[in-house]
């Protein structure tokens, strides 16, 4: 009987380090040098993670390696544990020392229904899998402090650089209500920055769109009660232990983060 494939040494590094709350400094080997193989090694590290994937983040790929891969959206797991439901107090973000952490606003899309893998996607149909819109904040993170200064390939290599996701409440009128939501990232009572919905890219839709023509690509499915971070309404906002940050969704909520020491 032949050996089971040992796991990408890569993959392997990074979740050790991200188990034991530990900084990467340097990149645990060579770069990924084409999609596949940084979606090969984000595949491995998900075999290795212990839970199991309750959505998808959506990040986007700015130029010019947009038009060198010639994708416009990068993607990662959001793990079942990772997801915290907003409540009235602060949620926490358990920052790995000296890595990587960010905070992002963002809007959720719950799909409806199993999906089965297939490439050619439009917005029309895409809208008839949601289910439910969301307001989100993705707290971005990786044990190696460099992870979005390498381009896409590195970020996808590592859970495409995310470490969970708040979900916030439900907005009333779906995706109607998106076409002039607006929102704000405040961080320790400073507002850094002000985003919209209709700011993304192609609009929320237009990640799920990619996402799903991703994984027609990939053969994967996309099961009923996925969530989907649309990706940064207001952009990527660097934060440090110790902070403080508030995504403002004006009437829909507020979801307040603070940011802690991550712990083995």
């Amino acid at each position: 009987m032949a050996d089971a494939p040992h796991p990408d040494m890569r993959a392997a590094a990074f979740v050790a380090a991200r188990r034991e709350a530990r900084a990467a400094p340097v990149y645990p080997g060579a770069w990924p040098l084409s999609e596949a193989e940084a979606y090969a090694v984000q595949a491995d590290a998900i075999a290795l993670w212990p839970d199991s994937v309750a959505g998808w983040k959506v990040g986007l790929i700015q130029p010019p390696f947009a038009q060198q891969l010639g994708r416009s959206r990068l993607f990662g797991p959001v793990f079942a544990r990772h997801v915290v439901a907003a409540a009235a107090g602060p949620a926490v973000f358990p920052c790995i020392p000296n890595g990587f952490a960010a905070v992002e606003a963002e809007y959720v899309l719950k799909i409806g229904a199993d999906v089965l893998p297939f490439e050619g996607w439009v917005p029309a149909q895409a809208a008839d899998l949601v289910s439910a819109v969301h307001i989100g904040v993705e707290l971005a993170g990786s044990p190696f402090p460099g992870i979005n200064d390498h381009g896409p390939l590195v970020t996808i290599s590592d859970f495409g650089n995310n470490a969970g996701l708040i979900l916030g409440p439900e907005l009333e009128g779906g995706l109607a209500a998106l076409e002039d939501h607006r929102c704000a990232m405040w961080i320790d009572g400073v507002k850094i920055a002000d985003g919209a919905a209709a700011g993304i890219p192609g609009g929320p839709l237009g990640s799920l769109v990619e996402l799903l023509n991703h994984n027609g690509r990939m053969g994967t499915m996309l099961p009923a009660g996925a969530l989907v971070s649309t990706g940064a309404a207001t952009g990527v906002h660097q934060v440090r232990i110790g902070q403080q940050a508030v995504a403002d969704f004006g009437a829909d909520g507020r979801i307040a983060v603070a940011m802690t020491e991550a712990s083995a």
